[in-house]
């Protein structure tokens, strides 16, 4: 079950954290993994890691906030079967707080990074007479996240957008769901605790942990495990839809 033999896979991001724990399965599963980072460099672990297991890994540097760039890479991969919009930076700041530069590089490369690769896999997807999208969604979509406003507001428009494709492109055999995670432990996670909290690691971390009613964080490969799904042919009847992956955080937080 879940096999991706014989199937090629884009994902965005996939040089760490969720991102790299996707590519590791995909390739593990049989795919032919496709990874875009802004350096190849930023992906060469991932790729090591999948080289060294066997698996068929290409890094490509790319830009996702830039249109013209992600066309072109798209196009030199050709033929697509799975496309993941995993790439997203995020920021601390409510409305108030958050000023215009920092609002517009969120939506540059949040929202504007999966339009642009939603746009240029259209014409891959087609000529493989069809595939499965995940974009990377969050349970900010869902509800109120204190101090996230313009992380909340790219996040919804990614789960739009998921439902937006879903409908347009469900007569072309192109489905499209998105992955709602609550707080994932990576490397993110450690570099903001240690950046914000220095000498208050584990005392945060603690804190954010117990923010899931399950009292942790989730795992990359938690993470993974369901895009996996997602994109297999065992999900074939599922299109337009978001899956929270929260530990209980949205409805049991109350």
């Amino acid at each position: 079950m879940f096999s991706l033999k014989d199937k090629k896979a884009i994902i965005t991001g996939g040089g760490s954290g969720i991102g790299k724990a996707i590519s590791v399965l995909f390739a593990k599963q049989g795919a032919e993994v496709h990874i875009l980072e802004l350096t190849a460099e930023s992906a060469q672990n991932t790729v090591d890691e999948i080289t060294a297991e066997g698996g068929k890994v290409f890094a490509h540097a790319c830009n996702v906030a830039k249109h013209d760039e992600v066309v072109a890479t798209f196009e030199k991969i050709g033929n697509i079967h799975i496309l993941v919009n995993n790439a997203g930076i995020a920021h601390v700041g409510k409305v108030d707080t958050t000023g215009e530069a920092d609002f517009d590089r969120i939506m540059d490369v949040n929202v504007k990074g999966v339009y642009n690769c939603l746009y240029a896999s259209i014409p891959q997807f087609r000529k493989s007479g069809g595939g499965a999208i995940v974009n990377m969604a969050s349970i900010a979509s869902w509800v109120g996240i204190s101090d996230r406003f313009a992380y909340s507001t790219a996040k919804g428009a990614v789960m739009s957008m998921t439902l937006s494709v879903a409908r347009d492109y469900i007569n072309e055999n192109i489905r499209c769901n998105s992955i709602s995670p609550a707080r994932v432990h990576t490397p993110f996670v450690d570099g903001f605790i240690a950046k914000n909290y220095p000498g208050n690691e584990a005392e945060i971390f603690d804190k954010l942990s117990k923010s899931q009613p399950i009292g942790r964080m989730g795992k990359p490969e938690e993470i993974a495990t369901l895009a996996l799904f997602l994109a297999s042919e065992e999900a074939g009847f599922i299109t337009g839809s978001d899956y929270p992956i929260d530990g209980g955080f949205i409805k049991l937080n109350n």
